[in-house]
């Protein structure tokens, strides 16, 4: 097997790990801490993604394929996230239309998602861990009725699929009515539950290979909770992002030169601000595609304030070939002749990172390819250091109180 992941400092090696106390922590984040151990289901990813939820995770999805050709995800923040940023990284796949919904407020997406599943048969599953956010709880509505008027009310109940926590109202509400339940990890918060059937089920619906997304995971893991401080990836890059921020730098930037990450971004943003983001500390993480946003943001990166650091995602692999045709034409671009796309993507990456490490402390985080596998196995990376930098900033990574102060105050104004 090739090197699952590597993790470089690119300029600044002071922030190589070497700290005894962060060592201890290390040691304590491979156990898991008893504090904790209410979140700590993802940590052992056979606990939610071993082999019997894999095999129930794809009967499901095949009673979905069995009676409709789109599957749409109600859902918002780690309800859905994972489910995109994976099926988005590695393309299409011979499995149903995945539709999101659930993840916004806003009339008119609600209206142009409807119109969109018109001449389709399709299902849903509604995820929602207590099932008290607005927008899932908003979104079930309206799609429920949408499958009664469609379907009629028994119809409609072989079509819903509710996720949430066992002994809740909504599980109850889903016995009621015949809907299938499936069940929320009680002991896992939303952004960290990848490898569980929350998003397995659709995973598996969008055609997937859930099982090469688990065995990226466990190795991961694997690996990450067994190595010692000098050869653990995630703790080079926790510490080092901690480092960072000790020395004044208060965004992370998270770039590619692949747009298949474009959704994995909306994931890590989650996982790292909701996580770190309290007690006026954490770093404001953000994603960036380039080459398209070195004409823009790259400017910011190069040239403005100082309190960005950048980590790069660098895949080893093109996963295509494109040959840049030479046509004789005069169009001052001839010293690309001979040359590939992947080539000059290449040399752009390697440009880019030498010219903004220049500037700003800079790592690079190296895997081969994108695929179920990879990408399985670098969720559990972030997860898991994610987990261990906030242990290093010294606060609690698996609560959110910030989220609820916004909710009060909506629900007060809605007469809940």
């Amino acid at each position: 097997m090739k090197e699952l992941i590597d993790v470089e400092v690119i300029g600044d090696r002071s922030c190589l790990p070497s700290s005894a106390e962060h060592e201890k922590l290390l040691s304590a984040v491979q156990a898991g801490e008893s504090v904790y151990s209410d979140s700590l289901g993802w940590l052992d990813p056979d606990e939610w993604g071993g082999e019997d939820w894999l095999d129930k995770s794809i009967e499901l999805a095949e009673r979905a394929r069995a009676i409709a050709d789109t599957f749409v995800v109600i859902g918002i923040g780690g309800s859905n996230n994972s489910v995109r940023a994976l099926l988005k990284a590695v393309g299409e796949r011979c499995g149903m239309n995945i539709v999101y919904a659930g993840n916004t407020l806003s009339a008119y997406e609600y209206k142009k998602t409807a119109e969109s599943l018109e001449g389709h048969d399709f299902v849903i599953d509604c995820i929602a861990k207590n099932f008290e956010t607005l927008e899932p709880g908003l979104a079930f509505r309206i799609f429920r009725d949408l499958l009664a008027r469609r379907y009629g009310k028994e119809g409609a109940a072989e079509r819903i699929f509710c996720t949430g926590t066992v002994g809740s109202h909504f599980e109850k509400l889903a016995r009621d009515n015949g809907y299938t339940f499936i069940p929320f990890p009680g002991d896992i918060g939303g952004r960290y539950t990848a490898l569980s059937p929350v998003h397995l089920v659709p995973m598996a619906a969008g055609g997937a290979d859930i099982r090469s997304f688990s065995q990226g995971a466990h190795d991961m893991a694997r690996l990450l909770r067994t190595a010692g401080a000098a050869d653990n990836p995630a703790f080079i890059y926790a510490v080092a992002r901690n480092h960072f921020f000790s020395k004044g730098y208060r965004i992370e930037i998270l770039s590619s030169f692949e747009p298949r990450f474009r959704w994995f971004y909306k994931w890590w943003e989650q996982l790292f601000a909701e996580s770190e983001g309290k007690c006026d500390k954490g770093l404001f993480p953000v994603g960036l595609e380039f080459s398209e946003e070195l004409h823009s943001l790259g400017q910011f990166i190069q040239d403005g304030s100082p309190v960005v650091f950048e980590t790069f995602i660098d895949v080893k692999s093109a996963g295509a070939s494109v040959p840049i045709p030479a046509d004789g034409v005069d169009d001052k671009f001839s010293y690309l002749d001979g040359m590939t796309v992947e080539s000059v993507n290449r040399v752009s990456q390697e440009a880019t990172m030498k010219a903004h490490s220049s500037r700003c402390p800079c790592l690079r985080i190296s895997i081969e390819d994108i695929n179920e596998y990879t990408i399985g196995a670098l969720m559990y990376f972030f997860e898991f250091s994610c987990y261990l930098s906030g242990s290093i900033m010294g606060i609690n990574p698996f609560n959110q109180p910030g989220v609820e102060k916004y909710k009060m105050e909506m629900f007060s104004n809605l007469g809940k």
